[in-house]
């Protein structure tokens, strides 16, 4: 499958320089499931790590790098990504660039309200969970 709407984009590396990757959008329904998925997998103490990791690869294999004029090699296992993608850092970098471009809601400031509305779906959950909690440990005769 070719890469939707391509668009090369440079990525600031931690040295200062600058690294072209090839951006696309995501199809229909893998765009679908790693929208819906990705922010709550990579929630600290909530997310589950291998998950958003597996998103993550998904992801990136919408992205590519120009080897040659014309021709671009999709970041679509571990390996590629490794070998194309100097650390962590370029990497967090390229994963929020393509959330920004395939989410209206990511770009132009809108991601606190995304944010917003999803801590306030989390609150009553979180709360619930702490109320159950104390109420188990301070039950009387109940271990310290």
């Amino acid at each position: 499958m070719e890469l939707l709407q391509p668009k090369h984009e440079a990525i600031k590396l931690p040295d200062g320089s600058e690294k072209v990757f090839v951006l696309s959008k995501f199809p229909a329904i893998a765009g679908r499931e790693i929208i819906t998925q990705y922010p709550m997998t990579a929630a600290p103490k909530v997310g589950d790590y291998a998950t958003n990791e597996a998103l993550m690869l998904k992801l990136m294999g919408f992205v590519g790098v120009e080897v040659e004029p014309g021709k671009v090699v999709r970041l679509s296992t571990r390996e590629l990504v490794n070998n194309h993608v100097p650390d962590f850092e370029t990497l967090m970098r390229i994963e929020w660039a393509m959330m920004e471009y395939n989410c209206s809601f990511f770009a132009r400031g809108k991601i606190s309200g995304f944010f917003d509305a999803l801590a306030g779906k989390l609150r009553p959950l979180i709360l619930q969970t702490l109320t159950d909690l104390q109420e188990q440990s301070s039950r009387k005769g109940s271990q310290p």
